[in-house]
């Protein structure tokens, strides 16, 4: 049987809520389950999240929908909104919190059928990403439209930031200063203050000043970490996820011979390859370069040559190795953010781009 496998690993998972909770004891915690969970699985970790936060957010409807037809009665935020009349209908029935975004989104609220409708909006505030979000000024006027509509029963203000993994960004501190300007002007406005989310897991970490009645962790939940030059360990996150596999085959190659697809590796000496099976049909990256990190029996070695679509080829150095001998691509004891950089992307891609074919283990 082929062991390529994922083993997640509730008390890691528990861990990252802690620490997360620490650095921002004050705020509640929309914890971000979307594309799966990070690639983790949505309804194991739905289960396991429940109890220790206060809700969850997802991109899109359907994730929503799907959360709730698995029983999830927190709340939970659909950070793109809804597009449609009867999307708007189906999110209201859903009692979701619905981010808000746009103007044709302002519009689809104002012209929808009071009757039946009560949602809790996220007026979402571009600060600088300029990726979705209404300009401040346009918020205020979006927010003066809203908050006299039967079927909006609260709105939020929220922002994303576009920069919090640089921690010298100008442009974090001009975010959190443009939010917080709009925030206290509708808060002098309406006599009270409006729940206000600011911080992803990159600002929970390393910016206390944008703590918010609501933070929003992603990766951080995962057990790695946002930031190139500080490591998951070193905020004392664990990772929830460790890609194994098993070694296949040994091949013993002179020096001179090339090794995979492409004969990119030529090897300089007598070397001992360890062939591990997994590949990018299981969601290894690709490009992934010679010299990845990969532990064989607890101790590291080097990808040499392509990936396959079903194996790696490994150079077993010094490490003595036979076949059915244990192989961890990322996780315990190798840091999936390590590996991402040699395949030059970042750990959110490896978590979510892990297929189906890894035989997933929930455990303690």
């Amino acid at each position: 049987m082929r062991e390529c496998s994922l083993t997640i690993r509730r008390s890691a998972l528990l861990n990252n809520v802690a620490v997360l909770r620490h650095c921002m004891p004050n705020s509640r915690l929309l914890a971000m389950v979307k594309a799966d969970a990070y690639g983790h699985g949505i309804n194991q970790l739905a289960t396991w999240l429940t109890p220790v936060v206060d809700g969850f957010g997802v991109a899109f409807l359907e994730e929503a929908l799907a959360l709730r037809a698995a029983g999830v009665r927190i709340p939970i935020a659909v950070m793109e909104g809804v597009f449609t009349a009867e999307e708007l209908a189906q999110a209201a029935q859903a009692e979701l919190q619905l981010v808000v975004h746009s103007l044709e989104q302002v519009e689809l609220l104002t012209e929808a059928d009071p009757q039946g409708l009560a949602v809790m909006v996220w007026l979402k505030v571009n600060t600088g990403m300029n990726r979705l979000g209404l300009r401040p000024v346009d918020a205020l006027r979006a927010y003066q439209r809203l908050h006299v509509l039967a079927g909006v029963s609260r709105i939020g203000l929220m922002t994303h930031f576009a920069a919090a993994d640089e921690l010298d960004s100008m442009l974090t501190d001009a975010q959190i200063g443009r939010f917080r300007a709009l925030h206290e002007a509708l808060n002098r406005e309406q006599g009270s203050v409006l729940s206000d989310s600011l911080a992803n897991s990159a600002a929970i970490l390393a910016w206390p000043e944008t703590a918010g009645e609501w933070v929003r962790p992603g990766i951080a939940l995962y057990g790695s970490s946002p930031f190139v030059d500080q490591s998951a360990a070193f905020f004392g996150l664990q990772p929830v996820m460790t890609m194994r596999s098993r070694v296949i085959a040994i091949q013993s190659v002179s020096a001179g011979e090339t090794v995979g697809y492409g004969a990119t590796w030529t090897a300089t000496q007598a070397s001992q390859i360890a062939v591990v099976a997994v590949g990018y049909g299981d969601g290894y990256p690709r490009h992934a370069r010679t010299g990845t990190p990969v532990l064989i029996n607890g101790q590291r070695c080097a990808l040499v040559g392509r990936v396959s679509m079903d194996m790696i080829t490994v150079d077993l150095g010094e490490t003595f190795a036979q076949v059915g001998d244990e192989a961890v691509l990322w996780g315990d004891g190798l840091d999936i953010d390590e590996v991402a950089r040699f395949a030059g992307t970042i750990s959110y891609e490896l978590c979510c781009r892990v297929t189906h074919r890894p035989k997933r283990i929930y455990i303690d």
